[in-house]
């Protein structure tokens, strides 16, 4: 059985209202706490005018859980729900960059880019930019490998997640909505439901 004291990746999946000066209030959730954010995305979601950031932490559950009832106390932030990397579906996109010239005079570079799944996305006389998706380990093997062939320059993207067992924010909504008149909800409704608050 796994400790709850024990250190892993969660991923942190935050509702918002899209509010300037927020990015700054929810990474100072984080600094105070000298947690470190691993990776960290904001994009539209499946809701307008609704927001998601998707946080990627290292740390223990019983960290975790304090860290996102913090946030949920945020005016803008209308839901945080926390996973396991068992429990989403994720990816990052990378882009690497090499001599061109390299990459025509190797065959064997063509066939390893095949084996990792990269396409070209801009080919110049000077250089040539590849782009692949996956987890961090695939991109990082991918890394190893160019950098025999005089690799250039390499990014890599925060990490998009989706939770398995998810039915999407927007049926969160609904029932908010569907409240009986004068059926408020108090603060920490979620909260208090134990390990059912952070799953969908």
């Amino acid at each position: 059985m796994e400790s709850k004291l024990e250190k892993k990746e969660f991923n942190i999946t935050v509702y918002t209202e899209n509010q300037v000066g927020l990015l700054s209030r929810i990474a100072i959730i984080f600094s105070r706490r000298k947690l470190n954010i691993e990776s960290l995305n904001t994009s539209p979601s499946e809701v307008e005018s609704i927001h998601r950031f998707n946080i990627v932490i290292n740390e223990t559950e019983e960290v975790v859980r304090k860290v996102a009832r913090q946030l949920e106390k945020q005016v803008e932030v209308l839901k945080v729900y926390y996973n396991t990397n068992e429990d989403v579906i994720w990816q990052e996109l990378a882009l690497y960059k090499v001599p061109t010239e390299i990459i025509a005079e190797h065959v064997s570079v063509e066939r390893l880019l095949r084996e990792y799944g990269a396409r070209a996305v801009v080919i110049r006389k000077d250089y040539t930019v590849f782009e692949t998706t996956g987890h961090r380990e695939e991109t990082d093997a991918l890394v190893v490998v160019l950098q025999q062939y005089g690799l250039i320059e390499f990014v890599r993207s925060a990490r998009v997640a989706i939770i398995k067992a998810s039915d999407g924010f927007h049926t969160k909504l609904k029932q908010f909505e569907n409240r009986e008149p004068g059926e408020s909800a108090s603060e920490n409704e979620y909260l208090n439901n134990g390990d059912k608050v952070f799953t969908m």
